[in-house]
């Protein structure tokens, strides 16, 4: 294992983790690594003991394929859940190869934003079905839908902070104020103490001048909410869904695997300096 990972992983136990920690995984430009980053990241905090829930809110159930589960085959999912009729626990499937738990999720989920328009509070659905799960985790991750609709909404108000994967290009930024932008709104009528977790970069290449550009923009106007971690664009981490696998199990020596265990350990040293 490489040093600086090594770094990040030689003292972490169990026990740092001090209170569940909801993250909401979240940019409304689709293609930019957000269920990749959701799947492998849940592995990788999965490897250093945590105890880990991911949450598919996307209706294509790429996460839920990702994690090696057939969104057609099972028999409840968050579709259920949102218009009240299963609770998160009744829907839960353990990814034993794995070792995190999944809620999933399938194309049901979109008649959800429909039959919820005229129901009371409708906004905090996902947040009542997570705190019925009293700590029952040290991490839920939340893989939002790339638009900013209902589901969205539930997640930003159900979450404490929220994960951004963005590619360093060009149109990045303009995405990434709209964002910024919402998440205020959201703080403001909905939840007072939603933050940005950290700011990803995905499928980096060094070799582009302008991903550098926009990585040194990122920097330079989001400080230290800019993760130290740079995810790579990587072959085994593009290949691994189709497996139904993370890079993790897929291929732990690869670099993509590398970075997403790197993010893990500086996810969770962020956490204990904050706590």
């Amino acid at each position: 294992m490489p040093s600086v990972i090594w770094f990040y992983f030689k003292n972490l136990k169990h026990e740092d983790t001090a209170h569940m920690k909801i993250l909401a995984i979240t940019n409304q430009k689709g293609g930019v690594g957000k269920t990749t980053t959701c799947v492998n990241l849940a592995a990788s905090l999965a490897a250093t003991k945590r105890r880990v829930l991911l949450i598919d809110l996307d209706p294509q159930g790429n996460a839920t394929m990702g994690s090696g589960v057939s969104k057609d085959d099972i028999p409840a999912s968050m579709y259920d859940v949102l218009l009240g009729d299963k609770t998160l626990s009744e829907v839960t499937i353990k990814v034993q190869q794995a070792g995190f738990d999944l809620a999933p999720a399938n194309r049901e989920l979109a008649g959800a934003e429909v039959e919820l328009v005229n129901e009371f509070a409708r906004e905090t659905r996902l947040k009542k079905a997570i705190e019925a799960l009293q700590d029952s985790y040290d991490y839920v991750l939340l893989d939002c839908p790339p638009a900013l609709n209902l589901i969205t909404v539930n997640a930003l108000t159900a979450a404490e902070a929220v994960l951004i994967p963005m590619q360093c290009e060009y149109y990045a930024l303009e995405g990434l104020s709209d964002l910024v932008k919402t998440i205020k709104k959201v703080r403001v009528n909905l939840n007072p103490v939603l933050e940005i977790e950290g700011l990803l970069r995905t499928m980096f290449d060094p070799r582009n001048m302008l991903a550098q550009q926009v990585s040194a923009q990122l920097v330079q106007h989001f400080g230290d909410k800019v993760y130290r971690t740079v995810i790579p664009r990587n072959i085994r981490l593009a290949e691994a869904p189709s497996y139904g696998l993370p890079v993790l199990l897929h291929d732990k020596a690869s670099k993509g695997a590398q970075a997403y265990l790197a993010l893990a350990g500086e996810m969770i040293n962020k956490g204990k300096r904050h706590g």
